[in-house]
C-alpha cells in the first residue's frame, strides 16, 4: 500500500483535548470506544474536514445508491496490523432513511428536518487500539488517484492534521442555542417531570394510551412486538461539544460518539451495535430488556437476577433475535447464520441490559452496503413484523425520530462496516436538544410499567443535559 501513510501516535494522547481542538473543523467525527472493553469497546477513531461531505435528504430518494456511488471511486486495501478503520464513509444514517428501502407512511410533524443520510468521506484519521496501547495517524492521499499526487497529498494532509491534534487553539464548538426555533413552531410541548423546561411530545396518558394501542395491535395479530418512544426536549444553553463531554464522562459507553453535520450534532451514548461486517464476517448484537441501575450492589444482582428470568423481557429480545437472523440471511450464507449469545445480562451506568449476538459470513458478491440495505433500520428499535412495527411506529408517534434509533459509524474504503444503534442519543439542532427515549412493546406489556421504563433510560441523558 504504498499510497497510505501511517504515522505512530502517543497512545496516551487526551482523547477529550484532541476531540476539542478538532471541534471546529468541519464535520468532525468522533466514535469513542467510552467505555473500555476488551473486544466491543477496544478502538476509537477521531477524524474531521472530510474531502467530501454529502446530505440526502429524508424523501423516500435512494440514499444508499448515492452512498456507494461516491465511494467507489476511492476502494483500497488496508492493513491487517492496524484497527479496521483507515479512511472511508463514515456519519449518519437516520431512521426516516426507512422510506428509502421501504414504502413506510412519513412521520406526521418533522420540525427538525433531520437528513435521512449525512455522510463525509474522510482520508486522514487518528486511529486508536485501547487493548494495545498503540495509536497512528493514517492518511490516505484520497480523493487523489494518481500515485504520486495521492502519496503528496497523503504527506500533506498527515502534517496537516498531526498539527490540528497539537495546536493549542480557541476552541469556537458549534452553539445548538443559535437561531433558536421559537416555541411557537414546535407542535407537542407537554411539561415533564425533570429540569425546568423539559417537556415531550407526549403527555403521560397520551404516552400509556400509545402503548394501548399497540398492545390492541399485537392482539389483533399485526405485530409480536413494536418499540414506541417519547421525544423529550430541552432549549439548547451551550455548546454540543461541551454536552458531549458531560455525557461521556457521566454516562460512558461502549458505542459513543460525535457528529457534526453543520447546522446539527449528533451525541451519542449508545451501548448498541447495529452492524459490523469485517473481513465478510457479520456481528449484529440487538439489546433488549432494560432495569434501572441503584447504588446498592444487593439491589443490583436481585434486578439483574429478575430480568435474566423475565419471560416477558427474555420474550422481547428472542423476537428480534429471529428477525435479525431473518435480515441477515438475505445477504449471509444461509448455514453460516447463528446466534452466539443469547439473552446475556451487561450493566451500565443507569441501567441493565439483555443482549445477544447473532453472526454470519456474507455471500459471494454481497458487501456491507447490501448488508446494511437488508438490515437497516435495526429490529431492537421497530419491532416484528419489521414493516408493519414500523407503519405503526408512524401512526402511533407524532414526531420524526431523525437521528433517533438510526445508526452512526463507518463504510471502510476497504468495505469494512461497523454501525451503532443511535439509542441514549442526543441531537442539538436549531437551538434545540433532542433526547427521544422509547422500549419495545409485547403482549404482556403493561402501559404504566412502559412509561417508567422510559425514563430510567433517560437518566444519563437527563443528567448531562443540566
Amino acid at each position: 500500500m504504498p499510497d497510505v501513510l501511517v504515522e505512530p501516535y502517543d497512545p496516551n494522547v487526551d482523547l477529550e483535548r484532541a476531540f476539542a481542538r478538532l471541534a471546529a473543523r468541519p464535520h468532525v467525527l468522533f466514535l469513542d470506544s467510552a467505555r473500555r472493553h476488551q473486544t466491543l469497546g477496544r478502538y476509537s477513531f477521531l477524524t474531521c474536514d472530510p474531502f467530501d461531505y454529502f446530505e440526502v435528504p429524508a424523501d423516500g430518494s435512494d440514499a444508499l445508491a448515492l452512498l456507494a456511488a461516491r465511494i467507489a471511486p476511492f476502494a483500497a486495501p488496508t492493513r491487517q496490523d492496524l484497527p479496521p478503520f483507515q479512511g472511508g464513509a463514515a456519519g449518519l444514517l437516520s431512521y426516516d432513511l426507512n422510506r428509502s428501502l421501504e414504502r413506510i407512511p412519513p412521520p406526521a410533524i418533522d420540525e427538525f428536518q433531520t437528513p435521512a443520510l449525512a455522510i463525509g468521506l474522510y482520508d486522514v484519521l487518528l486511529a486508536i487500539d485501547h487493548v494495545e496501547a498503540k495509536a497512528w495517524i493514517i492518511s490516505q492521499g484520497f480523493p487523489e488517484t494518481e500515485p504520486a499526487s495521492r502519496r503528496a497529498r497523503a504527506e500533506s494532509r498527515l502534517r496537516q492534521f498531526r498539527k490540528w491534534l497539537q495546536t493549542e487553539e480557541p476552541v469556537a464548538a458549534p452553539m445548538s442555542q443559535l437561531a433558536r426555533l421559537p416555541v411557537s413552531e414546535l407542535s407537542l410541548q407537554f411539561p415533564v417531570p425533570g429540569p425546568a423546561g423539559l417537556s415531550s411530545n407526549f403527555s403521560a396518558e397520551g404516552y400509556r394510551a400509545a402503548i394501548r394501542q399497540a398492545i390492541e395491535y399485537i392482539h389483533a395479530g399485526d405485530i409480536f412486538q413494536v418499540n414506541i418512544a417519547q421525544r423529550l426536549l430541552y432549549p439548547a444553553f451551550g455548546s454540543a461539544l461541551d454536552l458531549y463531554l458531560r455525557l461521556r464522562r457521566r454516562n460512558a459507553a461502549t458505542f459513543a460518539g460525535y457528529f457534526d453535520l453543520g447546522r446539527t450534532q449528533i451525541i451519542s451514548a449508545s451501548p448498541e451495535r447495529f452492524l459490523q461486517s469485517l473481513a465478510g464476517e457479520v456481528e449484529a448484537r440487538p439489546i433488549k430488556g432494560t432495569r434501572s441501575r441503584t447504588a446498592r450492589p444487593e439491589a443490583d444482582l436481585f434486578s439483574g437476577d429478575e430480568l435474566l428470568h423475565s419471560e416477558k423481557d427474555r420474550a422481547e429480545n428472542v423476537m428480534i433475535v429471529d428477525l435479525l437472523r431473518n435480515d441477515i440471511s438475505r445477504v449471509c450464507r444461509p448455514e453460516s447464520v447463528r446466534v452466539t449469545e443469547l439473552c446475556r445480562l451487561e450493566s451500565y451506568e443507569f441501567v441493565q441490559h439483555l443482549v445477544s449476538a447473532v453472526r454470519g459470513q456474507l455471500a459471494p458478491g454481497k458487501s456491507a452496503l447490501d448488508l446494511l440495505r437488508a438490515a437497516f433500520p435495526g429490529g431492537s428499535i421497530t419491532g416484528a413484523p419489521k414493516i408493519r412495527a414500523m407503519e405503526i411506529i408512524s401512526e402511533l408517534e407524532p414526531t420524526a425520530r431523525g437521528a433517533y434509533c438510526g445508526s452512526l459509524g463507518y463504510l471502510g474504503f476497504d468495505g469494512t462496516l461497523d454501525t451503532s444503534i443511535l439509542i441514549r442519543t442526543i441531537t442539538a439542532a436549531r437551538g434545540w436538544w433532542q433526547a427521544p427515549v422509547g422500549g419495545g412493546i409485547v403482549a404482556q406489556s403493561t402501559p404504566e410499567r412502559e412509561y417508567e421504563e422510559t425514563w430510567h433510560k433517560a437518566t444519563g441523558l437527563i443528567r448531562a443535559l443540566q
